[in-house]
């Protein structure tokens, strides 16, 4: 039954009693992961207490990414953008491999989530595949991962922007002065209006909200559409609820067609951002709305 929830997965068990670190330099295949470990400044976080799950690319992995991609990251300017990747490798907690087949992602110590998918190949994060499990150690477990997985470094407004169906909800952001806190604040939770939910307005409400003397309520409609911090879908719907920028609050429900914010259904969730996360709606959400 454990294979099966592995699904090909090897399973490599050691002795309690050597940390996550110790683990991965005794096991002999992490090389790269822990000179990167120790380039980043992480060797005493994942020495410490934890628990943490690591999801760790092996050498093998670290040799997938793109020529020149390892030696840029371990030069010391770069110990940021090294610690953003390795912390999202990272979980807080200890995860077995029979739990993790149960979830459908897991927020990273980086902050951004990281996504479960089960097919036919096995276990799959973010795409990569697990290759061997439940590697135990005295401050949480390794799995070992085929490759290097990697966090959004796109802003709000360009992962909007490449989604290629918010043209009209840019468009809004720009002229109620919101853009650059999409960009260079956060992490927002927006709850993003397709171009077809805008479309669902009544004619002409668009072309007025973006004439320069609606930019006051302009701006308050999209602050609607807006939470501090990244709420994920699971903790939107145990939570039921969420204050909006406007200072209003959103009720957030499951029911037998699906989820929803206020009136407007979810129709995609979870997207990542550098800055925030992103969840697709298909109508516009405005303040006299219940």
């Amino acid at each position: 039954m454990f294979s099966a929830l592995l699904l090909g997965a090897t399973v490599a068990m050691t002795t309690p009693g050597a940390d996550v670190v110790d683990t991965a330099v005794k096991a002999g295949n992490f090389k790269t992961l822990v000179a990167a470990v120790q380039a980043a400044g992480l060797v005493d976080t994942l020495k410490s207490k934890g628990p943490f799950t690591v999801f760790a690319p092996s050498d093998e992995a670290f040799a997938k990414l793109p020529a020149g991609t390892v030696e840029r990251l371990l030069k010391p300017e770069n110990k940021a953008e090294l610690a953003a990747v390795l912390t999202y490798h990272v979980v807080p907690g200890k995860w077995l491999a029979k739990d993790v087949v149960t979830l459908t992602g897991a927020v990273t110590v980086q902050g951004q989530q990281i996504d479960f998918r089960i097919d036919e190949g096995g276990v799959r994060v973010d795409g990569a595949s697990v290759v061997a499990a439940d590697i135990d150690c005295s401050n949480g477990v390794i799995h070992v991962l085929d490759r290097v997985i990697l966090p959004s470094t796109k802003d709000l407004v360009a992962t909007a922007t490449e989604a290629g169906t918010f043209k009209t909800l840019l468009a809004a952001a720009k002229a109620a002065g919101l853009a650059d806190v999409l960009v260079k604040e956060g992490p927002f939770t927006l709850f993003a209006p397709t171009d077809e939910a805008f479309a669902k307005l009544p004619a002409g409400t668009v072309e007025g909200l973006l004439k320069p003397e609606n930019k006051d309520k302009l701006a308050q409609i999209l602050k609607l559409h807006l939470v501090k911090g990244r709420v994920y879908s699971a903790g939107a719907l145990a939570a039921g609820k969420a204050e909006s920028l406007a200072a209003l609050p959103l009720a957030i429900r499951k029911d037998a067609k699906g989820a929803a914010v206020n009136d407007a259904r979810l129709v995609a969730v979870d997207l990542d951002a550098a800055n925030g996360v992103v969840h697709v709606i298909d109508a516009v959400l405005l303040p006299s709305a219940k």
